[in-house]
């Protein structure tokens, strides 16, 4: 696959606005007419992690953006996995990456935006949201009677909740990216869709590997039993959620090496658009660095 043609392939990879999802028929889960080796697709991560270290560096220099990455998936789609490869070659002070669990007391006695916004990356810093408030709109669309946990008036029972309240919803995640967009956060968002054949490989992988046995949970499993509703669930959330601000992009996840690639080549494209510059010296601040230089090269060796 040459450089254009790899391009157009990742181009494939973004939900468009109002399109109208359908994971089965639109994206496919593994790419097999990737026409590169691992080998090779492995040089070209590293160059994207190269591209992506140096762009940190401008962007913490620059100080005018922010950078929120975030990744929703099915269990055992890589998300962990990915995090660590692409994001290897970056500065960890300028990288904070959360893991949103089960909400707490205290957050479920707020919106449930309110521990998201917390998390969000400062100006120059790099966010990533391993899972996020997506789950609001995917865990609980599968499972309505978690939404009674949040106290919401006029929701006393699972009946109270219609197809109206999830379009309200998605309005909400709307409003909200799209004013952090206006304030200089660059959003880019990723779903890792693997098939639900390599998500029981994986699965059976983690029980036969001591080594994985950490990685495994019975509820993980469970969970599999919604796997038809979990799809419907991220087809309405990708169809409604996809913006020019705050675009969605569906990476195969079935075969690991090839995802990762996608999602550093398509993190280091999106970070080329913000075109961060190193802050200008001016005059008066160059002649003050070459006195500098002149003072520090009178210095002897012994002091």
């Amino acid at each position: 696959m040459n450089h254009l043609a790899f391009q157009s392939y990742l181009d494939s990879l973004r939900v468009q606005p109002q399109q109208k999802v359908s994971l089965k028929k639109d994206f496919l889960t593994d790419y097999d007419h990737k026409s590169m080796s691992k080998e090779e697709g492995e040089q070209l991560l590293a160059e994207g992690i190269q591209n992506l270290s140096l762009m940190q560096d401008k962007l913490y220099a620059h100080n005018r953006h922010s950078i929120l990455i975030v990744l929703q998936a099915m269990d055992a789609a890589g998300k962990d996995g990915a995090i660590k490869h692409v994001m290897s070659g970056l500065n960890p002070q300028g990288v904070k990456v959360t893991s949103f669990k089960t909400p707490s007391k205290e957050e479920l006695d707020h919106d449930y935006i309110w521990r998201h916004y917390k998390a969000l990356p400062g100006r120059g810093e790099i966010g990533i949201f391993n899972r996020s408030h997506y789950e609001n709109v995917l865990v609980t669309r599968v499972h309505p009677e978690y939404i009674l946990s949040e106290n919401l008036p006029g929701i006393d029972k699972p009946e109270d909740i219609t197809p109206a309240f999830w379009e309200k919803r998605f309005k909400q995640i709307n409003r909200f990216e799209k004013n952090l967009a206006q304030n200089g956060t660059l959003i880019l968002k990723f779903f890792l869709h693997v098939s639900k054949k390599e998500q029981k490989k994986r699965f059976l992988e983690r029980i036969d590997d001591p080594s994985k046995n950490w990685k495994f949970s019975s509820a993980d499993v469970e969970e599999r039993q919604f796997w038809n509703q979990y799809m419907e669930a991220y087809e309405d959330m990708l169809s409604a959620t996809s913006k020019e601000f705050a675009p969605w992009f569906v990476l195969p996840a079935d075969d690991k090496w090839f995802t990762r690639l996608c999602l550093a080549a398509i993190i280091s494209r999106e970070f080329d658009k913000l075109d961060p510059t190193y802050p200008i010296v001016s005059d008066a601040e160059k002649a003050q660095l070459q006195m500098m230089r002149e003072k520090l090269m009178q210095e002897s060796n012994g002091d």
